[in-house]
């Protein structure tokens, strides 16, 4: 997605979110972009599909190390 695509996206946030203290998220184009919904003009974070997917298949399966 470009920087204008983002501008205009619509971001998504968990329904479990209390206040402003979550992670936004756009998928679509090639992937997926977070951004911290605090600080949205901080910038944001994009990953290929590939990369996304790999990430949500570790975080379902409890695969991620603490700490």
């Amino acid at each position: 997605m470009t920087v204008s695509d983002l501008a205009s996206a619509e971001w998504r946030r968990s329904s479990r979110s209390a206040g402003n203290d979550c992670v936004e998220l756009v998928i679509g184009g090639s992937g997926a972009t977070v951004r911290d919904s605090k600080n949205t003009e901080f910038g944001h974070l994009s990953f290929a599909d590939i990369e996304w997917t790999a990430f949500v298949g570790a975080v379902k399966g409890n695969l991620l190390a603490a700490g």
